[in-house]
């Protein structure tokens, strides 16, 4: 299955809704028709159990999730005059995992994703490091840069670098890819990303749609004319549509060798997902469509 680790946390735009990247990957995916997954730590607290009950509703396998009695994680979603986040909490539910059993979600290899809060902070980002680099299925990483909070630059990047060596698909805005790589243009940086080991970059443009790079090309789809409420949850969609569609291609294995999709099926990934983001914008806070609500 499709297994997204990582935070879940609360968007309060300006009602509490569930958020956090990962979390959201895991939900669209499951609202698109595949199986999908769920690890990290949800809180005890009013706000976890909304969380978790969001999952629940979804569809989400949450046999590898976890429980702690610490407070849920709060994102204050601020939309004018651009969209900024401010985030509330420490020692958050997000932040205490200290080990993962992917064993209770049955035979693998499944496919990884991960990325925003949960790729740098606490016991959790170790942990998640670890797990990483023990799978032998493909990985997904969406590194999901929240500028505001990242203190130390340093021991961010040392986890987004112990997550790209694995890292099979690499999905980034504009604005991620310049924060990380300040100075040089998106699609130098996707260039040598795909003569690595990354098989694929997602490169998300805003207006100007989608981009999906690979050593065989590029493969871009514009972005639907739409009605924007907001734009949180929109990338996340995105990754979920994309991992949706290779797991299909792929008939639920985890180990799919990427190399041999072609460039048609990256094509009709990318027609998924910018539709399916599409629909997750016209309509306040991550709120992901189903398979139905799309031409899938």
């Amino acid at each position: 299955m499709i297994v997204s680790c990582g935070e879940a946390l609360v968007d309060l735009v300006p009602e509490a809704v569930p958020g956090g990247g990962p979390m959201n990957v895991a939900v669209a995916a499951a609202r698109l028709g595949v199986p999908s997954a769920f690890v990290g730590g949800v809180s005890n607290d009013e706000y976890g159990h909304m969380i978790w009950q969001h999952l629940v509703d979804n569809g989400v396998d949450l046999r590898a999730a976890q429980r702690f009695a610490a407070p849920t994680a709060r994102a204050i979603v601020d939309h004018v005059p651009h969209l900024v986040f401010r985030f509330e909490g420490t020692s958050t539910a997000d932040t205490q995992v200290r080990q993962v059993d992917l064993s209770l979600l049955g035979p693998g290899p499944h496919v990884l994703h991960g990325g925003t809060l949960g790729l740098f902070r606490g016991d959790t980002a170790e942990t998640l490091a670890r797990l990483v680099e023990s799978h032998c299925g493909i990985v997904s990483l969406d590194p999901n840069i929240r500028p505001q909070i990242i203190e130390d630059r340093a021991q961010w990047e040392h986890f987004h670098d112990r997550w790209l060596t694995h890292t099979s698909i690499y999905k980034g805005s504009d604005e991620d890819l310049a924060w990380i790589w300040p100075g040089r243009s998106p699609d130098s940086i996707a260039e040598e990303l795909v003569a690595g080991s990354v098989v694929a970059v997602l490169i998300t443009r805003g207006a100007d749609g989608l981009s999906v790079i690979t050593s065989r090309g590029e493969q871009r789809v514009p972005s639907p004319e739409v009605t924007v409420i907001d734009t949180v949850g929109a990338g996340d969609t995105i990754v979920g549509a994309v991992l949706a569609t290779l797991w299909e291609l792929g008939d639920g294995n985890g180990s799919l060798p990427l190399g041999a999709v072609d460039e048609a099926s990256w094509a009709l990934a990318a027609r998924r997902a910018v539709a399916a983001a599409g629909v997750t914008v016209s309509r306040a806070g991550a709120d992901p469509p189903t398979r139905d609500e799309i031409a899938w």
